[in-house]
């Protein structure tokens, strides 16, 4: 079978932050499925993310986050903003923005200085929304405000700077005022303060099981905050506008209606914490005037500007603009820069990012090293990118170990257990929320700044614009930062760009590997990335595919490959093998594999909170954050898993938030991880979602044996060659650009 060489594809939007809410008789295995199989009848990558997680109207919201990604919403991404009533628009915004950009201008205006480690980052009190915040199933509301009936709401040294930097005595070094550290994980919130909001939820017609997540997003206050503005109910994850509307109808009745201030507010941060899922950091005003007026808000223009006037909202113009050549006018008609809305708290984690990056592009060192082309860069500038797939690991580890015998303090990070085995004993690593942390690595410096020389960060593009922010803030002055990752896979699961964005703004080095990825499975995945579908021959029977007429026919399929053909055929256990799929819902989603997987390999009663021992699960620390592994047993203090050998214990009140089977993933919740086997499902739902980061990323998390079980025809073709998935609206290229230009 033949498949493509690797290539560069921007990643699409993420799926599910949480955890990312297959027909042939037994006999005919995976060693008689036919000599290697062909790619003709493509096999259709994940249909999107979509999901079926739409909250019935018993109930105000799910349970579950889901992992989607609209075609609307897809759509309205790509929209650009009108060009007259744009341009006099922004200048009212502008204008009305002044004071809240106060803080902004003041920043821009030091950049001219020079920039210090330890700028903190600021934002709205949101973090905990953010860390629950799930992403909504798809459909997009019909029926008008009034329209539909009440439902209930479960819907760095420099040239003279001291000697490098060794590992610090102690983990538990001192950690500047002004630092951003790691969000916390969300704790339970007190009893009374649950006992208040469910008398509030109850009274609304709401499932009173929705009271510790209300009352863990909106604090102490939550019954009181709740009373006086229902549509509050909205910051709850896998919550949506029509159930909120419900919601606030039984507590309000007619002193609500569909312009109440409220409401506008409540769907205007909404609308912008929605587009941060799918790996926005801001949004077109005319995206979210659209956005309004699809949920039959009467006044959009004014909805916006009240936004702005109270501060929900930052406003920005600081697009790249393309005038060369064009005067007055014409420029305007020809080239309009956008007008960006976003949310504090992206718009303040992309303004420290970039100056953080600018930072250490500025104060990086200029020493001459000797070997690859990497450690060069590395030896010489403060900030290196570094790309390649997976064989390319090699090279930054390399240059981690030749750092260490310079004497220079180095740290590896990578984004949990599964990608820490993969580097085995090429380096040690420690990953990223624990360098954060201070669980491991050097520790913190006396100002704060981690105790290091060199930071490495491996699969990077998997980093959010928040945690991103962390890291480049928490270098020291002078110290060296290496970005290595893939830029075809899909992007992170939290808001931005970074990777892509960093590539795109040629503001350091760019070293791009010339190692590729061996064996059938390397060339069809190289071959993806540069959007070309052929085949590869593979004798080993490396790369297999399973042609499939149905969903049912689909998950019957998989579950024959997991459980018998590839272990007989391939000599690859059920543990080591892991399911990809397109989304969550539907026939042949993650949770109909996962059902029909453990009732074949570990059936049980699901005693632990609808787990038993011995299930595979994935758990989702915090959004982006999700580990694989395995349920020991249970406890008081909760579910104790095995992650990749290191155990972890998920609390009780989080398990059945936070916690899915995990024998099928979709494949955002798979980027970052490969396994021996992989199968991944296809099935005919699935052709509306597929796209090159899609099919590139799914097929890439193989180590020793693809199959696809394949039911979508020629869209999986069409996929790779035509889709090459979604962009993302983020201003972090833009503000690098700005920062770093020659002149400044």
């Amino acid at each position: 079978m033949t498949v493509p060489s690797r290539g560069t594809s921007p990643g699409s939007a993420a799926e599910d932050t949480e955890a990312r809410d297959t027909a042939a008789d037994p006999e005919e295995a995976v060693a008689d499925e036919g000599s290697g199989g062909t790619v003709d009848g493509e096999a259709a990558p994940d249909a999107g993310h979509g999901e079926d997680g739409e909250v019935s109207k018993e109930s105000v919201v799910s349970q579950e986050s889901e992992e989607s990604e609209e075609s609307e919403d897809a759509d309205e991404a790509k929209k650009a903003d009108t060009a007259d009533g744009g341009m006099s628009e922004a200048e009212a915004e502008l204008a009305a923005q002044r004071e809240l950009r106060a803080k902004i201008e003041q920043r821009k205006a030091e950049r001219d200085e020079p920039i210090h480690s330890g700028g903190k980052l600021r934002g709205t009190a949101a973090d905990l929304l953010a860390a629950v915040r799930a992403v909504e199933s798809g459909e997009k509301p019909g029926p008008e405000f009034y329209d539909s009936p009440p439902r209930s709401a479960g819907g760095t040294p420099t040239a003279d700077a001291p000697a490098p930097r060794r590992i610090a005595p102690a983990p538990e070094a001192p950690v500047r005022t002004g630092l951003p550290g790691p969000t916390p994980e969300p704790g339970a919130a007190a009893p009374e303060t649950v006992a208040a909001v469910q008398a509030v939820l109850i009274q609304g017609g709401a499932p009173d099981t929705l009271a510790p997540q209300v009352a863990q997003v909106l604090g102490e206050s939550a019954a009181d905050v709740l009373s006086g503005d229902p549509w509050q109910l909205l910051a709850v994850p896998g919550v949506r506008p029509e159930q909120a509307d419900g919601f606030a109808r039984a507590l309000l009745g007619s002193r609500c209606g569909p312009g109440d201030e409220r409401r506008t507010s409540a769907l205007v941060t909404w609308l912008l914490e929605r587009a941060a899922l799918q790996g926005h950091t801001a949004l077109e005003a005319s995206q979210v005037r659209e956005g309004l007026a699809g949920h039959s808000v009467p006044g959009p223009d004014e909805a916006v500007q009240q936004a702005i006037s109270d501060g929900l909202v930052l406003v920005f113009q600081d697009g790249p603009e393309e005038t060369e050549g064009i005067d007055g006018e014409e420029a305007a008609a020809e080239a309009p820069v956008p007008v960006l809305l976003g949310l504090d708290r992206y718009a303040m984690a992309e303004e420290s990012l970039a100056d953080g990056l600018a930072r250490l592009v500025r104060t990086g060192p200029d020493d001459v090293w000797e070997g690859s082309e990497l450690a060069r860069a590395a030896g010489a500038h403060g900030l290196v990118v570094h790309t390649g797939g997976e064989a390319a690991r090699a090279e930054p580890a390399e240059l981690a170990e030749r750092a260490r015998g310079l004497g220079l303090c180095t740290v590896v990070a990578v984004h949990g257990d599964n990608g820490r085995r993969r580097l085995g004993a090429q380096a040690a690593a420690v990953t990223v929320p624990d360098l954060l942390s201070g669980a491991a690595g050097p520790g913190r410096d006396a100002e704060g700044a981690l105790a290091l020389d060199l930071l490495v960060v491996l699969d990077a593009p998997q980093l959010d614009v928040e945690t991103a922010a962390m890291l480049v803030e928490s270098m020291p002055d002078g110290g060296r930062l290496v970005l290595s990752g893939d830029p075809g896979v899909l992007g992170s699961a939290g808001a931005g760009r970074v990777f892509a964005d960093v590539l795109a703004a040629r503001v350091c080095p760019q070293i791009a590997s010339r190692t590729p990825d061996p064996g059938p499975i390397g060339e069809l995945v190289s071959g993806i990335g540069i959007g070309e579908l052929s085949q590869v021959e593979a004798p080993g029977k490396e790369v297999v595919i399973v042609p499939v007429r149905d969903e049912g026919e689909a998950v019957h399929r998989t579950v024959q490959l997991v459980a018998d053909s590839v272990p007989r055929a391939i000599g690859v256990p059920p543990e080591q093998t892991q399911v990809i799929t397109v989304g969550h819902g539907g026939s042949a989603g993650t949770r109909a594999l996962n059902t029909a997987l453990k009732q074949r390999l570990n059936p049980g009663p699901g005693r632990f909170g609808g787990f038993d021992a011995g299930d595979r699960v994935a758990y989702a620390q915090a959004p982006g954050r999700t580990l694989t592994g395995t349920v020991v047993s249970a406890a008081a203090d909760g579910l104790h898993l095995d992650c990749e050998g290191s155990p972890v214990v998920v609390p009780k009140e989080q398990v059945s938030s936070a916690l899915r089977h995990g024998w099928a993933l979709t494949a955002h919740q798979a980027a970052g991880m490969r396994w021996p086997a992989v199968v991944v499902v296809l099935p005919g739902d699935a052709a509306q979602g597929l796209s090159r980061p899609w099919v590139y990323t799914a097929f890439g998390r193989a180590e020793r044996h693809l199959s696809v079980v394949h039911g979508v025809d020629q869209a999986l073709a069409r996929a790779v060659t035509e889709i090459p998935g979604p962009e993302r609206t983020t201003r972090l290229r833009t503000l690098l650009e700005g920062l770093l230009a020659p002149s400044n």
